[in-house]
């Protein structure tokens, strides 16, 4: 298809090259009426033209792919709609026979379902990184209360320890 294409490219740029050669008449070229400048033989004629033409297909080329453009966005817009529409659907599901199971689990007085494992994050304890729990430090003991004028305002101090596994590091 590519060598296709070349050939009618090398043909067409052949025949423009006669074209321009075999015609050296002078003449002039009128558009809306008015004399166009600069255009004294034919040959300039036949560029111009040919100019014309370079735009028209340009202008067709980037119709065409504004047109391919616009369709792969509608059909990556209703895909992605079909898609939303089936999770959607598989999660109603879901919820049903959740709603069903925890109605069984109520009306028979069974084990209550499992919970869901714990993440990694407030409550439980920080990771080391071998992965496995990092065993907590014992709180500090509260400082005693100072007395006087530089006795802190506003009530006592949180017991939580505020350091970082960061600035522990040794490497």
């Amino acid at each position: 298809m590519a060598f296709i294409g070349l050939l009618l490219l090398a043909a067409a740029v052949a025949v423009a090259a006669g074209i321009i050669m075999d015609n050296t008449d002078p003449s002039h070229l009128t558009a809306f009426g008015q004399a166009v400048p600069g255009i004294h033989n034919e040959w300039q004629v036949f560029l111009a033209g040919a100019a014309v033409a370079v735009v028209f297909v340009v202008g067709v080329m980037l119709t065409f792919a504004g047109a391919g453009r616009i369709l792969r966005a509608r059909r990556d817009l209703r895909y992605l709609r079909e898609e939303h529409e089936e999770s959607l659907t598989t999660l109603e599901m879901e919820k049903r026979r959740l709603q069903r199971e925890l109605a069984r689990v109520r009306q028979t007085g069974g084990p209550a379902p499992s919970a869901p494992p714990a993440r990694s994050g407030a409550g439980a304890p920080p990771l080391s990184r071998q992965g496995a729990a990092a065993p907590s430090a014992p709180a500090p003991a509260p400082a005693p209360a100072a007395s006087g004028p530089q006795a802190p305002r506003g009530g006592p101090r949180s017991q939580v320890s505020a350091r970082s596994p960061f600035f522990d590091r040794a490497d």
